[in-house]
């Protein structure tokens, strides 16, 4: 999220981290720390905050970070302490790159496997909470990252997938969390790796209507390995071919064509949260799973079928901040960076808009969750 220029003001900058994998972390987590001190010597960023839990533990440990990029046009932006309860003026440039759970400006919590899973009791995935004030308008940021589909062929069995309800009882613990009795209600936006998949069984039905399929048994075990669909003409021809961590698909067009489109009435995940959770019209492709090859910047890898797994979601009063009246500004943007370039397996996905001074409380800075200090 990112805001203009002209008479509002920016909106700090949102770059969702991921782990590349938990033994190269120690390493690739240094080597990341460099990277994000270098952007304190840029000109027109002169404040930077960081969020990323670097445990020595790696069961403990988190696969998120954050970066809020403030530009140094804006003079009077604060911070809350969720233990003093008070907002806390942002100065100079800070970097948090121990345990969090002592930081008192960042609420971080991991989800315990056992309560939404039953064969492992800690997770990486969870989320980081941050409260800012911002032209008289406090609002929450929550960096979030859901649980993923760990087998093609289980996500395919049933619809919604089992997958699905795991990510359905995440995302509602920490909506409970953000929106409980400890803190006053602020609007908030939640951003980051949500792991929405399209309904499998539904999409594979649609896009194999036509084919018929085979299913291939493990010798050992009799449990189905892979599932094969062909053409019934054209010399039976493999249309897809579906394993646990491969999903091969013969026209990877249908993902890219009119950005995916057609293929968003099998979106699903979010509709069980629409009178919680608000988002602006999807007009990009689906951010996940891209080639990892430098020279493949537009091609999907063959591990997962195609899905808008990176979001920004917002409460209905977050909302109305980016929302404009007939007649104003209307520079709202809500797309991916890099589309014709590798990124990585995800597409970053980002917000635009303006937030104009005055359109938060008029007594924010009297207001019980708004003491400054």
């Amino acid at each position: 999220m990112q805001g203009g220029g002209g008479g509002g003001v920016s909106v700090p900058k949102l770059q969702h981290c991921q782990r590349e994998g938990e033994g190269k972390w120690g390493r690739e987590g240094l080597v990341l720390r460099e990277i994000i001190l270098c952007f304190f010597h840029l000109a027109h960023f002169n404040l930077l905050q960081r969020s990323l839990s670097l445990s020595l533990s790696l069961s403990f440990s988190q696969a998120l970070g954050s970066c809020y990029f403030i530009h140094e046009s804006l003079k009077n932006i604060h911070h809350f302490d969720f233990k003093a309860k008070k907002f806390k003026k942002v100065l100079g440039k800070e970097i948090y790159s121990d345990t969090l759970e002592s930081t008192p400006c960042w609420r971080r919590k991991s989800f315990l496997k056992t309560t939404f899973l039953r064969w492992c009791k800690w997770s990486r995935k969870g989320f980081i909470r941050t409260r800012w004030l911002l032209a008289d308008c406090a609002f929450d940021l929550v960096n979030i990252h859901l649980f993923h589909d760990a087998s093609n062929l289980v996500a395919w069995e049933k619809s919604p997938s089992v997958y699905s309800g795991t990510r359905q009882k995440a995302l509602g613990y920490v909506l409970d969390r953000i929106t409980d009795q400890r803190n006053e209600k602020v609007p908030y936006f939640l951003f980051g790796d949500f792991n929405f998949r399209l309904d499998s069984k539904q999409v594979i039905e649609s896009l194999c209507s036509s084919a018929t399929m085979q299913t291939v048994r493990a010798t050992d075990t009799n449990e189905v390995d892979k599932v094969i669909f062909r053409e019934m003409d054209n010399d039976r021809k493999v249309v897809l071919q579906l394993e646990k961590k491969l999903f091969s698909y013969v026209n990877q067009n249908v993902f890219r064509d009119n950005n995916g489109t057609p293929l968003l009435e099998f979106d699903k995940e979010l509709s069980v949260f629409k009178e919680r959770l608000h988002e602006l019209e999807i007009s990009f492709p689906p951010s996940y799973p891209y080639s990892e090859d430098h020279n493949e910047g537009k091609q999907y890898m063959n591990t997962r079928c195609p899905a808008w797994c990176d979001r920004i979601l917002m409460s209905a009063s977050a909302k109305d901040l980016v929302a404009k009246p007939d007649g104003e500004d209307k520079s709202i943007s809500y797309d991916n960076i890099g589309p014709n370039v590798c990124m990585g397996d995800h597409k970053p996905v980002f917000l635009s808009f303006r937030i104009t001074t005055g359109t938060g409380k008029p007594n924010a800075n009297k207001h019980k969750c708004c003491v400054l200090q």
